[in-house]
């Protein structure tokens, strides 16, 4: 007779009752585009999109030497040291001091502006150049790259991918894979905008088309080009008084006049704080709306706002939707160049995901042969409690909504294996307890209790490997590594709790005697 605690008893049959719960309720409840819960399928099973974007690090740098370059002008002419030749290139920016007398000060003043990641060079004729060292530019890659990846992050999950796949890959480039997404043309479209917004003044002392016609620019202003009509021109002040950095919400809306389609827009306390003061102080100009160095509109202002505006410039309703995402998700950090893009038909994924269905029934089928034929009757059981390792595999699975990839399914199949190993260990010991002449009861209780640490060691050392993998490998390394550890902590509670129980429950119910084992696997003559 096998006597095991009650509550032994109830643990192992709740856990293994929820587990079914959670896997019949995954089926059932699953939506048909893969929504609801459940296991997702990853790229390679489902099908979908393949896209390799590199961040262009050239405009990076080249916006920073730009504005570098205005703020040197700005700091120079408050200090009234004259400069010359400010010239901005791909990589550097140059200047002359024109008295060599102010050159020391010139020196301290430009060493208060520049950002750490830049390196001042002279020469003996007041000459300066600023660069980013390469320290530095690795630097700001790294933080760009970073700030891409969130921003590209946010984007994606308005679309409501799901599971999307999103990593850096080598320096600058980032690795976006879209399960179930067959035409990737919107996302590529959502990334190919930077969706960089700013309020800026409109510059009255000189009119557009005479600077355009002249060809030169007023220094501390710039000429962009309206959204609308590439050949209007607004002349605009540099500086950006109120970014989209400052944004809170932005809600695709309509106007209450006009019923237009309209941004309607919700600035934070910094923004709404300074977005007043600016229309206070410069009510009756305009004051211009930039998204992507275009003007969208330049309304002059008739009165004091603060945190809540709204854009309009001849928007549809589905441009008034898109801006509003990419508002809201944040303006990227560089523009993004699509390298590589492929796509993976759902042909493909479900051929794989059959033969990963055949590989699983025909190594249980295997399994089941094997254990029947060695091990009799406990053999059949321990098939049962690979079953039920199974069920809880793919419901622990479902409640953290993982995704499965075809590593993935290495992993459930070699999940089977690991747990059939755990059991022969114990029936082996419970064999040479019955070889020395031990009672079935006490063959049962020595076997599990010697068994059950060489099994803990065995499975925490697989589990240390696969926590190892996922957070030092990437993509399906982490798919497998997941997997796996799902898999050891099901195969141990199976082994060491389920397989007790029905052993108790079949010895305790047929009381076997000492007939557990077939002669053949017990060494019988």
């Amino acid at each position: 007779m096998i006597r095991l605690s009650s509550w032994f008893y109830n643990l192992s049959i709740v856990i293994v009752l929820l587990a079914a719960s959670v896997a019949v309720s995954t089926v059932v409840l699953r939506d048909d585009d893969g929504g609801g819960i459940g296991i997702n399928l990853g790229l390679d099973l489902q099908g979908g999109s393949y896209l390799l974007l590199e961040v262009d690090m050239d405009a990076v740098v080249q916006e920073r030497m730009d504005n570098l370059a205005e703020t040197i002008r700005v700091g120079m002419l408050n200090s009234r040291i004259g400069i010359s030749n400010l010239s901005v290139g791909s990589d550097q920016l140059s200047f002359n001091v024109r008295e060599q007398i102010a050159f020391v000060e010139a020196r301290e003043i430009l060493n208060g502006l520049i950002s750490s990641e830049m390196v001042v060079i002279t020469s003996d004729n007041a000459l300066f150049s600023v660069q980013f060292d390469e320290a530095g530019l690795d630097r700001l890659t790294t933080l760009t790259v970073g700030q891409a990846i969130e921003i590209v992050r946010a984007r994606v999950d308005e679309t409501g991918t799901k599971e999307p796949v999103i990593q850096r890959q080598g320096r600058n480039r980032i690795l976006l894979q879209l399960p179930g997404v067959d035409n990737p043309e919107q996302v590529k479209s959502l990334l190919g905008k930077t969706a960089k917004l700013g309020f800026q003044l409109v510059d009255i002392s000189a009119s557009a088309e005479s600077v355009k016609a002249s060809g030169w620019v007023p220094p501390g202003s710039e000429l962009l080009p309206a959204r609308d009509n590439p050949d209007q021109h607004y002349l605009l002040n540099k500086r950006v008084l109120v970014s989209g950095e400052m944004l809170e919400d932005a809600r695709p809306s309509f106007d209450g006049q006009s019923n237009e389609p309209v941004v309607s827009f919700t600035l934070n306390s910094t923004g709404a704080e300074r977005f007043g003061r600016v229309t206070g102080q410069n009510i009756g100009r305009p004051f211009a709306i930039v998204l992507d160095d275009e003007v969208v509109s330049a309304p002059v202002i008739r009165g004091q706002i603060f945190a809540n505006g709204q854009i309009s410039g001849g928007f549809s309703v589905e441009e008034t939707n898109e801006l509003s995402l990419l508002l809201r998700s944040g303006a990227l950090p560089a523009p993004l160049l699509v390298v590589e893009e492929r796509s993976v038909g759902p042909g493909l994924g479900s051929d794989s995901i059959k033969a990963g269905q055949v590989a699983s029934i025909v190594g249980l089928a295997g399994v089941a042969i094997f254990m029947i034929s060695s091990y009799g009757m406990i053999g059949l059981l321990a098939v049962i409690a690979v079953f039920i390792n199974m069920l809880l595999l793919y419901g622990q699975l479902s409640i953290l909504g993982a995704t499965l990839t075809l590593p993935g399914i290495a992993g459930i199949v070699l999940t089977i294996g690991m747990a059939v190993d755990a059991n022969i260990i114990i029936f082996e010991r419970i064999k040479e307890e019955l070889r020395a002449g031990r009672k079935l009861s006490t063959a049962f209780k020595t076997g599990f209790n010697q068994a059950t640490g060489t099994i803990i060691d065995a499975n925490l050392t697989t589990l240390a490997a696969a926590l190892f993998l996922y957070f030092l490998g990437s993509g399906p390394i982490k798919g497998f590594s997941v997997t796996i550890s799902v898999g050891v902590i099901s195969s141990m509670f199976s082994t060491i709790v389920v397989m007790r129980v029905l052993l108790a429950i079949w010895i305790n119910t047929i009381k076997p005697g000492s007939i557990l084992i077939p002669k053949s696997a017990a060494g019988d003559k």
